[in-house]
Formats: C-alpha cells, structure tokens, sequence
C-alpha cells in the first residue's frame, strides 16, 4: 500500500473574510492511498487557527506505516486535518474494494440531498446587503461576522434577504458585553444560531448567561473529548471533519453529542466537493448543515457534488466513497 500527499490550490469566487482575515484561494492537501491496484482519496485543510499547515500536516501523512488501518489511525494522529484526509481516503478504498457505498459499510442510513446555509463573507454594511440580496433566493444564510460593530451588518443583511433563515458566525470574535447587547437584537431579527460568540478560552462567561438564541460550539469542540468542557456553554456542536479528524470520529462525536441533548450542526472548512462528500454523509437529518464550500470556489473538483433546491446531494461514487 502507499500514500501520497499532494498540494492543490482551489480559487476562490470572489474573496472570503471573516474576521481572523481575508482569502482569494483554498489551499488544501489531497492524500491517495493505493492497495493491490485500488485507490482511495480524501481532502484536508490545514488551519492555521490549530496551528497547522501544509507542511505540517504532511510531515503527519508522511510518517504514517504505509499499511495502517482505519482502526490503527485513530490512535497514531491526533484529532485535526492529517487524520481526516487519511480516514476519509480509507473509507473510500474500501467502498471501492468491496464495491459497496461507505454509508452501507458504515451501517448509515442511504443519504438524501439536505439544505445548505451559503456564507455571505464580513464586509461593510452596503455590501453584505448586497451580497444578501444577490442571495435572498437561499433558503439559509449564514453570516461572518465578529467585530464590535456588527449590528449594522446584521440589520442590512436582513433587509437584503427579508426571507432567508439566517444564521451568524463570529469566529471568537466578540467579547461577553457585546454579544449581550446584541442577543436581543438577534432574536428580532429571526436569527436562529449563533456560532461561536466568545473565544473559545473565554466562553466560561457563556455559563449562566441568557442565550435566547442558541449558541453552537465550533472553535470549543473538536471531538467527543470536548464535550465535557461544553456543558451549560452551548446549546449546538458544530461537526467539522478538519477538526474531528475524519468521518470515523465524526459519527461517533454526532452519536455522543445528540445522546447528551445537543443539537448538531455540520460544517466544513473552505475546501473542494472532496472534502464536503464525506460530510453528507453525517450531515443526514441535523439541525444545520452548512456544507457550502464548492459554492465558494471558481473551480472544483472533476466530479463535483450536486447543489440545486433540494440542498447539497450525496456523493456520485465517482468523487468519494
């Protein structure tokens, strides 16, 4: 068996900002492992927000036994970026050996398309108008935001896209004050969930506080050992395959989470049809799924997944699993 890791650089449709910065291109890592012929790939983002890159992780790929099993990997890495593209690119090679789908190998149910929040990127209040109005057709907005000057960007994306669901990410960026000046603001204006208000280090003052909106977990929950850390601070976990560290950790994280009472969210990283495929699958019947990275891109994968009005579809076996 061998493993390969190679770079790809994705362009993006136009820039995408949040609030820890701005992107013009999705840089990735996409990993092939061949056996007797077979082969199975997976996609990563390393994130520079956990301290990864593209060098980094690859030196993780590159230090791995050529023949470890899925089993074996949850153990040799560390939850993040280089095990998930290991995972996912595992499962795919053994969907194609036995030629069964992953979802059947892993007793999940057979998946439908699920409506996807499209992002709208952090930018003055006329242009995130802009961009709201442009996308008022979407059933689900999500918004980037995370300054201490947000409200205006709130109530003009709202009047740009009167009817959407939306949802807000700040990306750690506000401080206790001002997300409690803006919770009411928030339940006016029809928001449904707000991601990750306070930095993750700092959302002990998230216990006790009035939350008439839910509040999701991203940046605060990595894998099933976050969870205890999470208790009486949010309401939601959002599951990112980057963070989790594939889709074996994944459905386990969904499993432990929803018996504990959490509402689930599926997110991703800004990455290729190959990095949200696996993501459908766990995506199934959750609370939020925002899986709208190829939407972001000017290009993709050869084989992309589907979006229309029904939401993102499932993998064709030809992209993954």
């Amino acid at each position: 068996m061998t493993i390969t890791v190679t770079p790809d650089v994705f362009k993006l449709a136009q820039v995408f900002t949040i609030s820890r910065g701005s992107r013009t291109e999705a840089k990735v890592l996409t990993i092939r492992i061949t056996r007797d012929g077979v082969t199975g790939w997976g996609e990563c983002v390393p994130y520079a927000r956990y301290d990864e890159t593209l060098d980094s992780v690859t030196a993780e790929i590159d230090g791995l036994p050529a023949d470890i099993t899925r089993a074996e990997l949850q153990d040799a890495l560390s939850p993040g970026a280089a095990r998930n593209a290991v995972d996912c690119a595992l499962w795919d090679l053994e969907a194609k050996q036995t030629g069964k789908r992953v979802w059947e190998l892993a007793g999940l149910l057979a998946p439908k398309p699920e409506i996807t929040a499209y992002t709208l990127s952090l930018d003055t209040p006329e242009k995130m108008r802009e961009q709201a109005a442009k996308n008022a057709f979407r059933p689900l907005l999500k918004i980037k935001l995370g300054t201490p000057d947000d409200m205006p960007r709130l109530e003009a994306v709202r009047a740009g896209a009167p009817k959407s669901r939306i949802i807000i990410d700040a990306n750690e960026g506000w401080s206790a004050e001002v997300y409690a000046d803006l919770a009411p603001h928030l339940l006016r204006l029809g928001v449904g969930l707000v991601e990750q208000p306070l930095p993750a280090g700092d959302d002990d003052a998230l216990i006790g506080m009035n939350r008439p909106v839910p509040v999701c977990a991203d940046e605060a929950c990595h894998d099933r050992a976050s969870l205890p850390a999470l208790k009486g601070k949010y309401d939601i976990v959002n599951i990112k395959l980057d963070k989790t560290g594939g889709l074996t950790e994944a459905i386990a994280l969904r499993n432990a989470a929803e018996a504990e009472g959490y509402g689930v969210m599926v997110g991703c990283m800004v990455g290729s049809s190959l990095a949200m495929a696996p993501a459908t699958l766990i995506a199934q019947g959750v609370a939020y799924t925002d899986l709208d990275g190829p939407l972001l891109l000017a290009e993709d994968r050869d084989e992309p997944l589907k979006f229309d009005d029904a939401g993102v579809h499932p993998p064709s076996a030809r992209l993954w699993g």
